[in-house]
């Protein structure tokens, strides 16, 4: 079975249903249509590509096709295993999830390609040969065993107070940006702070109705979103500190992640005016790189846990996935940055550059 899907909500009559063997084509929603088309203006000759990969996807078994902005996920019935983006006007590449697989021969390092961990290289459905089809199938079969079994879920630790962290973010990239090279642009960029759903963001510990935005196809808010071209952008939440014998833990609405990956979001998406954020990529401040000694600083009386941002990285796009140094420095001390003053108004105390 293979059950096409734009990117976002989807209507009950707006999912194609078709058994194997079925052709692919023809049956895309006029949504999905529209985000392809974008996709591949300018170089209808590599539309031959995609087609040629979703004609193969049927006889892997269930998939799901879900056409985003920038690319086209293939996602098993447990998660996502393949993805197709053209990312030059004379290349398509086929992003795999391979988790144990290195880069090699035809097997290329996957960088900004969605859950890919490897990447092929098609420039005509005749590159889609045996040995293309045969990493296919495997990155179908790895990514739909089922999951190991989950250890009991452990009981939290005790609390052992609270610390207010304060996002600090410069040098933005602007308000357009063209993260894949030669693929889509991204118009009236913003940068917002990942948060709970409307009936839950009161509890966020400031007591102010901060603006939010939708984000189609998540339960989640993007909250006080600034503009890509702003001078600066800061972001404040409480967070909730937790110890036991393996050390901090970190809890709260804005805290994302398993106790592992404790973790603040950052999402960076297009605002079109109708009170959505098209989120197109990501970041991720990982709670869990925050040394312990500026936690235990950050519970003190008066004092934060500050982490400095830029937010626009080498090649002059907005920063995204996990952040580390120089990108990011975590410190804690008395106040923070203010914006347009273009610098810190008080001595932060303690820092570090977090990025174990």
């Amino acid at each position: 079975m293979l059950r096409i899907v734009e990117d976002g909500p989807v209507a009950a009559d707006g999912v194609q249903i078709r058994e194997p063997g079925q052709a692919v084509t023809g049956v895309l929603t006029a949504e999905a249509l529209e985000l392809i088309d974008g996709q591949y203006a300018g170089r209808p000759h590599l539309w031959p590509v995609l087609e040629a990969v979703l004609a193969a996807l049927p006889g892997l078994g269930p998939v799901t096709v879900q056409a985003r902005t920038t690319l086209v996920s293939l996602v098993t019935p447990r998660r996502t295993f393949a993805v197709v983006q053209a990312t030059t006007k004379n290349r398509v590449d086929l992003g795999l999830r391979l988790d144990n697989t290195p880069p090699g021969g035809r097997l290329l390092a996957a960088r900004d390609i969605g859950a890919a961990t490897v990447r092929i290289c098609l420039s005509a459905p005749g590159d889609l040969d045996e040995e293309a089809l045969g990493w296919l199938r495997r990155a179908y079969v790895e990514n739909t065993a089922p999951a190991p079994p989950r250890r009991p879920a452990r009981r939290p630790a005790p609390k052992v107070g609270q610390i207010t962290v304060v996002i600090e973010g410069f040098d933005l990239p602007g308000l357009t940006c063209r993260p894949a090279p030669g693929g889509p642009g991204q118009h009236n960029v913003h940068v917002a702070l990942t948060g709970p759903r409307k009936e839950r963001h009161g509890t966020a510990g400031t007591g102010e109705d901060r603006p939010a935005l939708v984000v189609p196809g998540s339960p989640g808010l993007a909250f006080e979103p600034v503009p890509g071209d702003a001078p600066s952008a800061r972001w404040e939440v409480t967070v909730t500190v937790r110890r036991d014998q393996d050390g901090f833990d970190f809890s709260g609405p804005f805290v994302h992640g398993d106790r592992t990956d404790r973790n603040l979001g950052l999402a960076w998406g297009d605002v079109p005016g109708d009170g959505t954020l098209r989120v197109f990529r990501g970041a991720k401040l990982r709670l869990a790189d925050v040394e312990p000694r500026l936690v235990e600083q950050a519970m003190r009386p008066g004092q934060r846990l500050i982490a400095r941002i830029r937010l626009t990285d080498a090649r002059g796009n907005p920063v995204c996935a996990r952040l580390r140094p120089p990108a990011i420095t975590w410190s804690a001390g008395f106040g923070g940055f203010q914006p347009g003053n273009g610098d810190l108004d008080v001595d932060h105390g303690l820092g570090c550059q977090c990025g174990h």
